[in-house]
């Protein structure tokens, strides 16, 4: 079964009024399981549960530490082409923007890699737009392998491929794979994708699952937070990871919780998602899914990022460049896909790790 099978009726589910049903006793309950189950965490972010923030981000803390340590990950991205094909009304590389499309060459992918790697990041994430034309299997196969020359672990966060075109990459040296499905719901999901191969909804839903069957060992889902309703999200989310994690115990899942930025020509958030119920969504998540990463990227302010620190988070971005070939050329006017919030270099991110009492992690495994 996939998870295709399933999400029509996770969409009709009626998520309001199942939370404004909730009560304190509901949440108490819930909190006190050891092993929660879906109704358990829609009870964690019902209106009810406001009260119970606290002892929610206690137990969040105490399950990260169990599963992971006192230990961030660091990781930072590198943009290599914004061409697309896409009409993606959020993302400024939507191809009704105009702007100067950037795509580097192998050259300057590895001047890339050269400035990146000298900050000691380990781990990068490699991204472009949604246009196959411009940049082919083989112009991302050849990337992979320079990129590998650098970086112990690499990210694919790419076009949505078939199968095969996965197993290409995933020989050739990347390992992880990171796909949102921004909106889980069809409606919004085919108002905010007007055209191009990303209006698809099927096909980009069923790409962890191609990832995770390619090889991948790691594979990272989440929602992109102010296109749809902000409760119904974050439920198929969590039953999404859910279902990925149990179907292919083999592969690492993780979540992220991008909240939408401004960015050149795209539309403002439609649902505003609170840095107080950010924060609820996120422990719910971690008490959920014990065993999930959850990584959170520079699209958060510095000084949230850090308070984020103790409630879940496993891995952060640090030192991050949104523009094609960011590290080493001068930033272009209209050409990030969003505006960064935290600007801080990898040693200031170190320093706050540190100092928050945790252990910055630069590489955390190696290619046999």
């Amino acid at each position: 079964m996939m998870f295709l099978d399933q999400v029509d009726e996770l969409i009709a589910f009626d998520v309001h009024g199942y939370l404004a049903e909730v009560t304190p006793d509901q949440v108490k309950r819930s909190l006190n399981k050891p092993l929660l189950n879906r109704f358990d965490f829609l009870n964690l972010i019902s209106p009810a549960a406001e009260l119970f923030l606290e002892e929610m981000a206690t137990r969040a803390r105490r399950e990260t530490i169990q599963y992971f340590g006192r230990t961030v990950g660091l990781y930072a991205p590198i943009y290599i082409s914004d061409y697309c094909a896409n009409g993606c009304v959020y993302c400024g590389f939507n191809s009704s923007n105009h702007f100067k499309r950037t795509k580097l060459s192998l050259e300057e992918i590895e001047q890339e890699c050269r400035i990146l790697a000298a900050t000691g990041i380990r781990h990068t994430m490699i991204l472009t737009g949604e246009a196959p034309l411009k940049t082919p299997l083989d112009y991302l196969e050849s990337a992979v392998k320079i990129i590998k020359q650098y970086f112990a672990s690499i990210s694919l966060e790419i076009f949505p491929m078939d199968q095969p075109d996965y197993e290409v990459l995933n020989r050739a040296g990347a390992d992880a794979l990171t796909v949102y499905q921004e909106t889980y719901n069809k409606k919004v999901y085919k108002e905010v994708h007007p055209s191009g191969k990303k209006a698809d909804y099927a096909y980009r839903l069923e790409t962890p699952e191609r990832g995770a069957r390619a090889g991948f060992r790691s594979v990272n889902v989440g929602t992109l937070f102010g296109l749809g309703d902000l409760c119904q999200e974050v439920f198929i989310t969590a039953c999404h990871a859910r279902f990925l994690e149990k179907k292919y115990p083999h592969v690492e899942f993780g979540l992220s919780m991008p909240r939408m930025r401004t960015a050149t020509g795209a539309i403002s958030p439609r649902n505003i998602l609170s840095d107080f119920q950010f924060v609820q969504f996120m422990t719910a998540l971690r008490i959920y899914l014990p065993r999930i990463g959850m990584s959170i990227s520079t699209r958060e302010a510095a000084d949230f990022r850090d308070k984020l620190l103790h409630l879940g988070v496993t891995r952060l971005s640090a030192g991050s460049k949104t523009d094609v070939g960011g590290y080493a050329m001068a930033a272009k006017e209209e050409s990030a896909q969003f505006d960064i919030a935290d600007e801080r270099n990898v040693d200031q991110v170190v320093a706050m790790i540190q100092n928050s009492g945790y252990q910055p992690v630069f590489k955390d495994w190696d290619r046999i």
